[in-house]
């Protein structure tokens, strides 16, 4: 038989459809209710939790504040309650237009699992575990909650509250997929690329399966925000932006993935001693490589345009040429007269992009573009200088 913990709160409806409760309990109580939802990726693929693992250090820091004289944290903990939690209004309480108090009704059972808890902490994962660890009998702390069943909007909320704060990008960019709510402006135009980084990386047969480092695939090999940077580019000015350009209908995302399937899995085939290794021991894993190799897939999808892209054979066969005359894993690169670049002398900056962009651009054009057999009508359309990283 579940317990049940009452608590004093005040109901405040902020928008329609969007209400909170503001109580206060006793921080080491909430681990009874509330767990912590590190985001991981389920066997199916899919993407489960949101919170971030904790900071020790932080936490430590924290936790030495909590066990002196006279400590005071003010900032709320914020908690995602399923809809278990029931608010019971005070008929004769003092009430407002968006707000009364009332009592909150929390269920509970002793040494539950975290699946089974009616909580998730969105905000407040280190404060929490300070007090947890604290030689302290209790510390009050003030919560803000909301109730609902649907995770998505526990997902945004966390995306939200965290976003300005110090959190890896990578994390917020991996959740983004899941959700639909109006985010800022940067949020919201990565949630594309972010979708399709993750069909990438997860989906069967795509040539970048599990390549991809995200917050749940810390194993990966390819920085995620090397993929984003390299899709952006497509989608702002490439053969990605061909299947988001209809308003209406929305993005194709199926045809970009067809798209991209083919380019990647051509690269593969054709740049076969450099695929799979680290940066370290491969320029084309490293970002330089991927974002100008993005580019390079944007231009021969321009001389292919004709068609929605092209094949991964027709890929591999205008890839074929460069391979002579690129360095990924030895030698020097010959960017012209007096210069030089060692290998891994490359680095994931704006300028050595450039440099590596415009270099293969140019040898595609006068091995591949330029060759007697392309007939007039395919002559390119955009100068090298569209092409830069």
């Amino acid at each position: 038989m579940p317990n049940e913990m009452k608590l004093p709160a005040i109901e405040v409806k902020q928008s329609p459809g969007r209400t909170l409760y503001a109580f206060a309990v006793d921080g080491k109580l909430v681990p009874k209710f509330a767990a912590i939802s590190r985001v991981r990726r389920r066997d199916d693929g899919g993407l489960t939790g949101y919170q971030r693992p904790e900071v020790l250090s932080h936490i430590d820091e924290i936790r030495n504040y909590l066990e002196s004289n006279s400590p005071m944290v003010p900032n709320a903990v914020v908690v995602a309650f399923d809809s278990r939690v029931k608010f019971k209004p005070d008929s004769k309480g003092a009430a407002s237009d968006y707000s009364r108090s009332g009592v909150l009704s929390i269920p509970f059972e002793e040494e539950s699992s975290d699946e089974k808890k009616p909580g998730f902490i969105v905000d407040g994962q280190q404060r929490l575990a300070a007090i947890r660890e604290a030689l302290i009998e209790s510390f009050p702390i003030c919560v803000t909650a909301f109730i609902t069943d649907d995770v998505s909007q526990q997902t945004e909320q966390f995306i939200l509250v965290n976003s300005t704060k110090p959190l890896p990008k990578g994390l917020i960019y991996e959740l983004l997929p899941g959700t639909n709510a109006r985010l800022p402006s940067l949020l919201d135009r990565r949630r594309l690329p972010a979708l399709l980084l993750e069909r990438l990386n997860l989906d069967e047969g795509s040539p970048l399966q599990k390549m991809i480092q995200t917050a749940t695939n810390p194993h990966g090999i390819i920085k995620d925000n090397s993929i984003l940077r390299m899709l952006e580019n497509s989608l702002n000015d490439g053969v990605l932006y061909r299947f988001n350009s209809g308003e209406e209908e929305g993005p194709n995302v199926e045809k970009m993935l067809n798209a991209l399937h083919a380019y990647w899995a051509a690269v593969k085939e054709v740049f076969k001693a450099a695929w799979g290794l680290p940066p370290k021991k491969s320029r084309l894993m490293h970002g330089a490589g991927i974002v100008s190799m993005g580019l390079i897939m944007d231009a021969i999808s321009d001389r292919y345009r004709d068609k929605p892209h092209p094949s991964a054979g027709q890929f591999a066969t205008d890839l074929m040429p460069l391979k002579e005359v690129c360095r990924w894993t030895a030698g020097f690169w010959d960017f012209g007269p007096g210069h030089q670049r060692k290998w891994n002398e490359i680095q994931n900056t704006s300028k050595d992009i450039e440099l590596l962009t415009n270099y293969l651009m140019v040898q595609y054009k006068s091995r591949v573009w330029s060759a007697p057999d392309i007939s007039q009508e395919n002559t390119p359309k955009r100068s090298s200088s569209r092409r830069r990283g």
